[in-house]
């Protein structure tokens, strides 16, 4: 019979009696050997038969008696079942071999994988690691990402779970399209869910169970956001302002000092009077790590955040937490900036990340600090990710330009 690859599959099958397994009443076990290009595989057909009525030849039982028949007939239904695999091997694309000729007759079929337990799996593994390789949030998005792969499948084949053979591009294309309309996501964040069912892809692709890459030809383009943040005469605002609540002056601060180091939330949060050093030009440093990152950021203190630490080197709570700052939780936090806002006229919706976005515009680029330079303060891993904040700052060029302007006139 001809395979696949168009070389002649050889397959023999022989039923022959086992002398060497001959069992106590003299009884002869009737083997089956299949045997394929010249490799053998032999299983027993449980069937006993007494040597004097076995005909070598024939490979069958002698005469017509009821047994005769009975095992003649059952010998006949496993040689046209060596057949009917061999079709079965044909149509599934595999090499007909004595391998997958075995794994067939015994039932070792492989078991197939499936996405969302590939998914579980490498979720479990990162909650292992969180504290050493991943941070809790990275955990959390994972198991959102997991949800919303769950869901789709759910949507979209009405099962709870698919084999990974079954993923292709329009599988990609389909769950974008279901992110973006029944889950309302935004595009950046389509495209965030989806690089992290990438990285379930990644597991299949080098584990060899998967052949093709169902992202290939998948285009993951962020589309730009533009960021917020303070002008210089709204941050003069602010830090002029008086207010009556000490509550209220309290987060104004720790907004400001944010301002003036380009620290995150997370970072403030935990930022450690041990943090605060003395550089090696004398002038006062924060080391710390990112917590998103787990990147250095080395940030040398401008007077306004020293002035705001002197400030609170005796509050309680610095104190007897060894903390720089007495931040309140982000969401406090940002409930009272909305109020900060008002009272300050300021007309746009402020979020403590927005402090981070000041540094790096108004604050830094904006004076001429390099953009390498502030991006190593943001503990930015890619000079990428600085250079958002740089194209914020054609309002800049166009000021600079608009001074040129009026020299070149004055010549």
């Amino acid at each position: 019979m001809k395979g696949e690859n168009g070389m002649d599959t050889k397959i023999s099958i022989l039923f022959y009696g086992k002398t060497a397994k001959t069992t106590k009443d003299n009884l002869l076990p009737i083997y089956l050997r299949v045997t394929i290009n010249g490799k053998r595989f032999e299983t027993s057909t449980h069937r006993h038969i007494t040597p004097s009525k076995w005909s070598v030849e024939a490979g069958r039982v002698k005469g017509n008696s009821e047994e005769a028949r009975s095992i003649n007939t059952y010998l006949d239904t496993l040689r046209s079942q060596v057949y009917a695999y061999q079709s079965e091997l044909l149509k599934l694309g595999k090499p007909v071999t004595v391998e997958t000729f075995r794994e067939k007759w015994l039932g070792i079929e492989e078991k197939p994988v499936m996405l969302l337990e590939v998914f579980q799996k490498h979720n479990d593994q990162v909650e292992k690691l969180v504290g050493k390789d991943f941070a809790p949030g990275t955990l959390e998005r994972y198991k959102t990402s997991l949800q919303h792969t769950r869901n789709f499948i759910l949507w979209k084949y009405q099962e709870e779970d698919i084999n990974i053979k079954r993923l292709n591009y329009g599988f990609i294309s389909d769950y974008e399209f279901w992110l973006k309309s029944v889950r309302s996501c935004s595009h950046n964040t389509t495209m965030k869910y989806l690089a992290n069912f990438k990285k379930v892809i990644h597991i299949c692709l080098k584990n060899g169970w998967l052949q093709r890459d169902p992202f290939t030809g998948f285009k993951f383009a962020k589309k730009e956001v533009v960021r917020e943040f303070l002008t210089k005469e709204e941050l003069q605002k602010m830090a002029a302002k008086e207010f009556e609540m000490e509550r209220l002056e309290q987060v104004r601060d720790i907004f400001l000092f944010s301002c003036f180091t380009g620290l995150a939330y997370a970072d403030v949060h935990k930022l450690k009077r041990s943090e605060i050093v003395t550089g090696l030009d004398g002038e006062k440093w924060i080391y710390t790590s990112r917590q998103k990152t787990d990147t250095t950021s080395r940030i040398p203190l401008l007077p306004t955040a020293q002035t705001l630490l002197e400030k609170y080197r005796e509050h309680p709570q610095c104190v007897n937490q060894d903390k720089v700052l007495p931040v309140l939780s982000n969401q406090k936090m940002n409930a009272y900036l909305k109020e900060i806002a008002d009272v300050c006229g300021i007309r746009k919706s402020l979020t403590f990340h927005i402090a981070r976005h000041t540094f790096a515009t108004t604050v830094t680029l904006s004076n001429g600090v390099p953009i390498e330079s502030v991006s190593r303060m943001l503990g930015h891993t890619n000079l990428k990710t600085t250079q958002h904040y740089a194209k914020i700052l054609d309002k800049k060029v166009s000021e600079d330009m608009q001074m040129l302007r009026q020299k070149l006139v004055s010549l």
